[in-house]
């Protein structure tokens, strides 16, 4: 399917993928503000969020690679670089694996390199959190707001314990590309990645934000925004 998609600035096709239950436009515009002044700035919803009503979760990471290349194509890009944290970074490690000639520069946050031994423990906490998060009517109504398809559906999709794709996670040794793997210092989960990633692959660049968890790019947009724009200037250099 060929997502709903804002297109913002000129210059080189920057893709930004968002968080699950949010879409382009609600979260990233302080990252839209920031590199529109030089590059064509790429926003779409992923499918089942937003203005992308598809609610065919039943692959949903392959699904979305597939959904990406249709939207840049029918966009005329050939390539761009790619930014995602949390769900839009699985959905983009799994175009960029899936299209790496599509893929010049990928960054990764919010990611989990390896299964947690209590990650059972922690899929059922998350449910748990998000259940209580509904009880409130005006959150509810925020999501309703933002989404035109049942963003209940994604909700209850990661519910499965075996959602999350933790195969490709582990596995970023094939990715051809310049990676920037940025993590916040405060999730465990998350950081073990800055030692593994760069041993198998030397692609792999990574950055530890401080004063930051899982969503890097909210929490110190500033610093998020300069270290993404010197890996792009730096890598782009060495090209």
């Amino acid at each position: 399917m060929i997502l709903h998609t804002e297109v913002t600035g000129k210059g080189e096709a920057f893709v930004f993928l968002h968080t699950g239950l949010q879409t382009g436009i609600t979260e990233l515009n302080v990252q839209k503000e920031y590199f529109k002044q030089n590059y064509q700035v790429i926003l779409p919803d992923l499918r089942g969020h937003g203005k992308s009503t598809s609610n065919d979760l039943t692959n949903y990471f392959q699904d979305c690679a597939r959904d990406l290349l249709e939207t840049l194509e029918t966009l005329g890009i050939q390539s761009a670089h790619f930014a995602g944290c949390s769900l839009g970074a699985l959905v983009a490690l799994v175009f960029a694996k899936n299209h790496p000639e599509k893929v010049r520069i990928l960054t990764l946050s919010g990611i989990i390199p390896e299964k947690p031994t209590d990650w059972e423990e922690i899929n059922k906490e998350d449910a748990e959190n998000i259940a209580k998060m509904l009880e409130n009517p005006e959150t509810a109504a925020y999501f309703d707001d933002i989404h035109e398809g049942d963003w209940r559906e994604l909700l209850r999709s990661t519910q499965d314990v075996d959602w999350y794709p933790f195969d490709e996670t582990a596995d970023l040794s094939v990715l051809n590309m310049p990676v920037l793997f940025l993590v916040g210092e405060q999730n465990a989960d998350e950081t073990i990645g800055t030692i593994t990633y760069p041993k198998m692959n030397r692609n792999i660049h990574v950055s530890i934000i401080p004063f930051a968890g899982h969503v890097v790019h909210l929490e110190q947009p500033e610093i998020y925004n300069k270290i993404v724009e010197g890996f792009l200037l730096k890598t782009e250099s060495l090209v």
